[in-house]
């Protein structure tokens, strides 16, 4: 009885640890990645609205029809900034430009070139020159860093560590899986032993 335990100890011992040797951290510069990415995809929503809020402005005022079908074209290519932030499988496959980041970079850089080609307004209308100035150059500073990193080969270096963070979790989840497997017939022996134990006494 105390050597089938001693030896289930003996043997879950080690594989626990290896286990947590597996179970490392997330990667600082994924981390730091995904911030950017997300800082990204809010600098886009902006430039979303600020686009919305000319257009409509266009269209109710009928001061510049066109200007206003501008202004729709550029809130199109923003969602898709923004669509393109989240990496969705579906986006990247149809547009595999969006899965490197300099294709990334030269199409916010046009989106922010979109938003900030405003006519020129009246003074009353200071809070829509302020909204857009700040959507812009926030979204032109975005598209500058995505392009010379994708130029610098940072994306790919990028894709490299997700999927060695994908293969380094699925390890850790077989390694429970093999763990449990194996302590579980000794759990199930030593329950036994000790029924039989009580029944024969």
């Amino acid at each position: 009885m105390a050597r089938n335990e001693g030896g289930g100890s003996g043997e879950s011992a080690p594989r626990l640890s290896s286990s947590s040797r597996l179970r490392t951290g997330p990667d600082p510069f994924l981390v730091a990645c995904r911030c950017f990415s997300f800082v990204t995809a809010l600098t886009a929503i902006l430039c979303i609205a600020v686009n919305v809020l000319s257009a409509v402005r266009s269209f109710r005022d009928g001061s510049d029809v066109f200007d206003g079908i501008f202004r729709c074209y550029a809130v199109v290519i923003a969602f898709i900034v923004v669509v393109a932030e989240t990496e969705w499988g579906f986006i990247t496959k149809f547009w595999k430009v969006l899965e490197y980041w300099a294709g990334r970079g030269m199409l916010q850089i046009f989106v922010a070139v979109m938003t900030r080609a405003f006519p020129d307004y009246s003074a009353s209308q200071k809070d829509l020159i302020l909204l857009q100035n700040i959507a812009s150059y926030m979204l032109l500073a975005c598209g500058v860093v995505y392009l010379v990193s994708g130029i610098l080969c940072i994306g790919f270096l990028k894709r490299a560590r997700q999927q060695k963070e994908i293969t380094r979790e699925q390890a850790v989840k077989d390694l429970e899986v093999v763990v449990k497997s194996s302590w579980r017939p000794w759990h199930d022996v030593d329950f036994f032993l000790e029924t039989k134990g009580n029944r024969s006494s």
